[in-house]
């Protein structure tokens, strides 16, 4: 196993390379990112949490494949939805750009699959946002998760849902199934 994060890296450091030198409006990931990125996929190996994975999506360290199931006792039980993960160059000072491959419907998701989630926001400068270099991508996803049971309806991104929530179940269930289909683009791995 560190054999092949080694290789990852190696492959990494040098495609972040490649890619800063033909793409300057995206800075190269530094060794600090890869290094964190690297330890996350570690800890993520070997202390799954149930219904939650992620890994790189090809030898590009930055850009990883997730997959979160539904909590149980949820209009989302037994469902799994895939997401993107876009680590910047500057994280884990800056939180990943996180986006719903799965349609789904949700109060705090919209139609593109971008999420309303404070720890999704960067903060500590005075602007809203409850992101800190002490998340991980485990807690992402697993505040992700959460929020599928558990919705902001204050906040939301789809106001049809918020109200349809507070108001029908039963509908608001229809609605998500009707939403959910699995996307042929995303390649992610099993659930743990």
């Amino acid at each position: 196993m560190a054999n092949r994060l080694g290789a990852m890296s190696s492959a990494s450091a040098a495609n972040q390379g490649a890619k800063s030198a033909g793409n300057p409006s995206r800075p190269a990931a530094n060794g600090n990112v890869i290094k964190r990125l690297q330890s996350e996929l570690m800890a993520l190996m070997t202390s799954p949490t149930p219904g939650l994975s992620a890994f790189p999506a090809g030898s590009d360290m930055t850009k990883w494949n997730a997959t979160v199931t539904g909590p149980s006792d949820t209009p989302y039980a037994d469902l799994t939805f895939k997401l993107t993960l876009s680590y910047p160059a500057n994280y884990p000072y800056a939180p990943p750009e996180v986006l719903f491959k799965t349609p789904i419907y949700h109060p705090n998701v919209d139609m593109a699959g971008r999420i309303c989630l404070d720890i999704l926001k960067k903060g500590g400068d005075g602007s809203e946002g409850a992101w800190s270099a002490v998340l991980n991508t485990g807690s992402v996803l697993l505040s992700i998760q959460s929020l599928l049971g558990e919705p902001n309806n204050a906040s939301p991104l789809n106001g049809e849902a918020a109200l349809l929530w507070d108001r029908d179940q039963t509908e608001y269930k229809k609605k998500v199934l009707a939403r959910h289909q699995e996307p042929e683009d995303v390649e992610a791995a099993d659930v743990a």
